[in-house]
């Protein structure tokens, strides 16, 4: 039913002309009937002019765009859920960031039950059944008892390898009643960043925030300096009786130890329930970035959003991960040749001869960017959709981009939201630039990765903490048989292909779960190595349910 500008349906305007039929011209007394028909002429007339000109003023304010009616509609919808954004075609188009711009999008509600569904099916956040942090200790915690010696840390690995590392050792410090000394970060790895722990966190605000749990100090005392240190690599994912005797017995003959990594040295499971809140209250809540990280972090989502719902994409695909991991699918022999000299000239990454076809079919390789771009459009998102390229440098650049871009031509990343200007102080720190992603990760309406890695581990398990939206973890094993087929002509991108897909990903939508522990049949480290992280999924540690009369344990995926 179509409704007029009074509010009335068009069938009531009927209804009301049927029972009393208008005047005609003919009608009317003669001494009105000829000025009223000069009237009605001029009207006309008047009306035809402002017809015309109105279009023409349209056409002229109206910029062009290549997206259809149902794009702009789709885009019109989600303002009511989402701030409003800029139109994002003007990127395209102009040479200048789009926050430079003063044009806004001016975008109206369109109560149109088809963008209600793709909101539904597309951004709406998983349900969270009443579940909510819970970090606070028990009654049984007590402020940490006197310190017996200092522990020296030496992070490694990329940033979310320290941020979880220097979480573990906060742990061990308590379990060990040692004073922490504020962990040095790793400047040999692969990265080559000479960042300090203050220049990527906030020191005051890590150190105050642990007050309770563990003594922290900035530096060894000058007294301990040249002092013999015990060097020592934690075993790992050690448990409670590991650190409380081996480890704390040392300090009848040291007073400093020194721990030279700290990558996965503690359990993820079968820890007393302090210990995992601890945990928690150091990785989401004490350990947050420097101020300046921060507030440009926060700039650069304020950025994303003014585009709408956005999907933050952590793609996987840059020389060091395809270097370590042997894949080589869509790359050329030169680039694979590439690959295989850095992984033989790099000495801590053991594996040195890996067959690339046979980890691809075990799920073991990143998705490509090309994959990437079939896995979304194959979840239903529009080619309009706003997209955060959470990476470094994409190993062979716009070559391996171009068939993602033409899917997503809205591909934003820290160097498009940003000046140069902007970014200089953090550019040449790869880990200051991961945090920047980090950020703007956590932070997304949808997050996709095409690798779960560190980063994508650490920010699918902030997002549950935090109870954000979707953490979408593709089942690489899966969909390289199909994307197969496609490439071999036995299927076609369409609604079948879209169908598979969508159903093998009900269940990897970051929904709340309690973590899986080892996969039955493993022993030994690989035991371990096959649970699923404390810091990706801290439930039941740190996310509990809220007493109501509906709550009760069913809720939870198992």
């Amino acid at each position: 039913m179509c409704y007029c500008s009074d509010g009335r349906s068009n069938e009531h305007r009927k209804a009301a002309n049927s029972a009393q039929p208008p005047l005609t011209v003919m009608q009317l007394p003669r001494r009105v009937a000829v000025p009223f028909a000069i009237l009605r002429r001029l009207l006309i007339a008047t009306g035809s002019f402002l017809a015309v000109t109105t279009l023409l003023f349209v056409h002229v304010q109206v910029p062009s765009s290549s997206s259809s009616s149902s794009s702009d509609s789709h885009r019109n919808y989600f303002t009511d859920k989402f701030p409003a954004f800029r139109d994002p075609q003007r990127w395209t188009r102009e040479q200048a960031p789009p926050y430079l711009s003063k044009a806004t999008f001016a975008a109206s509600k369109l109560n149109d039950s088809r963008w209600d569904s793709d909101y539904e099916k597309l951004w709406k956040p998983p349900p969270n059944h009443g579940f909510l942090p819970c970090t606070k200790p028990t009654p049984n915690y007590r402020t940490y008892p006197e310190s017996r010696g200092y522990l020296l840390v030496h992070t490694n690995g990329g940033l979310n390898q320290m941020r979880t590392g220097i979480c573990d050792m906060v742990v061990v410090a308590r379990i060990i009643n040692a004073t922490l000394v504020i962990p040095e970060l790793d400047k040999k790895s692969f990265w080559q960043d000479n960042s300090n722990f203050s220049d990527i966190f906030d020191e005051e605000w890590f150190i105050n925030s642990l007050a309770n749990d563990v003594k922290i100090i900035k530096k060894l005392p000058k007294n301990l300096v040249h002092a013999t240190k015990m060097v020592i690599q934690f075993k790992s994912w050690s448990g409670m009786d590991y650190y409380e005797n081996e480890i704390a017995s040392m300090w009848d003959f040291y007073k400093v130890i020194r721990a030279s990594k700290t990558d996965s040295r503690l359990a993820n499971n079968k820890l007393p329930s302090d210990i995992q809140k601890l945990r928690c209250r150091t990785c989401f809540e004490a350990l947050r970035f420097s101020p300046r990280i921060e507030q440009m972090g926060k700039i650069l989502v304020e950025r994303m959003r003014s585009f709408g719902p956005y999907i933050a994409l952590h793609l996987r695909y840059e020389k060091d991960m395809l270097a370590f991991s042997g894949c080589t699918h869509d790359l050329s022999t030169a680039e694979a040749e590439e690959l295989r000299i850095i992984r033989e000239h790099t000495a801590y990454w053991k594996r040195k001869h890996i067959d690339p076809i046979e980890e691809r079919l075990k799920g073991l390789c990143p998705l490509t960017p090309k994959e990437v771009g079939i896995f979304l459009t194959a979840l239903g998102y529009p080619s309009s959709t706003p997209i955060y390229i959470a990476a470094g440098e994409i190993y062979g650049g716009e070559s391996h981009m171009a068939e993602l871009r033409s899917r997503y031509p809205l591909l934003m990343s820290k160097e498009k939201l940003a000046s140069v200007e902007e970014l200089e102080p953090f550019s040449i720190h790869a880990s200051q630039m991961a945090a920047l992603d980090y950020i703007v990760s956590v932070e997304s309406d949808v997050f996709v990765h095409s690798y779960p890695g560190n980063m994508a581990r650490a920010v699918e398990g902030h997002r549950r903490f935090l109870g954000r939206g979707r953490s979408i973890s593709p089942d690489r094993k899966a969909l390289v048989r199909l994307f197969d087929k496609l490439a071999n002509g036995k299927m076609t991108e369409g609604i079948n292909l879209s169908n598979k897909i969508i159903d093998l990903h009900q269940k990897r939508q970051g929904l709340l779960r309690k973590r899986k522990g080892p996969i039955s049949g493993t022993k030994g480290l690989d035991r371990f190595r096959s649970e699923e992280a404390f810091y990706s999924n801290p439930l039941p540690d740190c996310i509990c349910q809220t007493p109501t009369p509906t709550a009760n344990a069913s809720h939870v995926v198992r």
